[in-house]
């Protein structure tokens, strides 16, 4: 019975939720990770390099107009326009693409610290890229209340990270549970543990929510999240 209390008493939710983090944090670094950020950041910056040659081809269109001060405008917007967008968009592309190797993030937690439990299942190639999709989604609504945080620093910041911390603890706990249930499980469990993993979102959108760091984000809460279920399922938290 001495299990059963160590998840049920706030204490010991919190000092698990350390260990978590604790172990998240050490192997944010390690190479299979950094495999993946810098996979995810390169074909980021490849996409921009597109997107930045296709701007530059439709600015050549405005060269052979006779009012060259509209050119000029014209290519100062555009600059401007993709330079912002850039800026807010290199967070949610690179989650999108780190989306797609998310799977080896988990199965790298997985073989490090529980190398005696099942391995988790890879998710199909079509659910990786539905996952993907939906992960970059929330991504962007999450640099949205910062954009309107910044721009209105009057709005409730503690109603923003409420929202944002069930949001991505819903969304990373099915991801991981997933790779071990049907996803119809992997949502009951999740609603069995709702307070749980929400306090765990709470971790994942403080994260988030700060430029440049928010380029780990998947990284540290699919691992964050991999040790969580892992606590909320040992045979002690029955």
């Amino acid at each position: 019975m001495a299990g059963a209390v160590v998840f049920t008493r706030p204490r010991h939710q919190l000092i698990w939720m350390l260990h978590s983090l604790e172990k998240t944090l050490a192997q944010l670094f390690s190479p299979p990770f950094r495999s993946v950020l810098l996979r995810s950041i390169g074909l980021t910056i490849g996409l921009f390099i597109v997107i930045g040659i296709g701007v530059q081809a439709a600015l050549a269109s405005f060269a052979v107009m006779p009012w060259e001060w509209l050119a000029a405008v014209a290519a100062i917007l555009a600059g401007l326009g993709t330079l912002v967008g850039a800026v807010f968009l290199l967070a949610p592309v690179t989650s999108l693409f780190a989306g797609l190797f998310l799977d080896e993030i988990a199965g790298a937690v997985e073989a490090r610290h529980y190398p005696h439990d099942p391995a988790g299942t890879e998710l199909p190639l079509a659910q990786s890229l539905f996952v993907a999709v939906k992960f970059t989604f929330v991504v962007i609504l999450v640099n949205l209340g910062v954009l309107i945080m910044l721009i209105l620093p009057g709005i409730n910041v503690i109603a923003f990270y409420l929202a944002n911390g069930y949001l991505l603890g819903r969304e990373y706990f099915e991801l991981v549970a997933m790779r071990h249930h049907p996803i119809d499980e992997a949502r009951a469990l999740r609603r069995k543990y709702r307070l749980r993993v929400f306090l765990s979102g709470l971790v994942i959108a403080g994260l988030v929510s700060i430029p440049l760091l928010n380029l780990l984000a998947p990284l540290f809460a699919t691992a964050f999240m991999t040790h969580q279920y892992k606590r909320f399922t040992a045979p002690e938290a029955a």
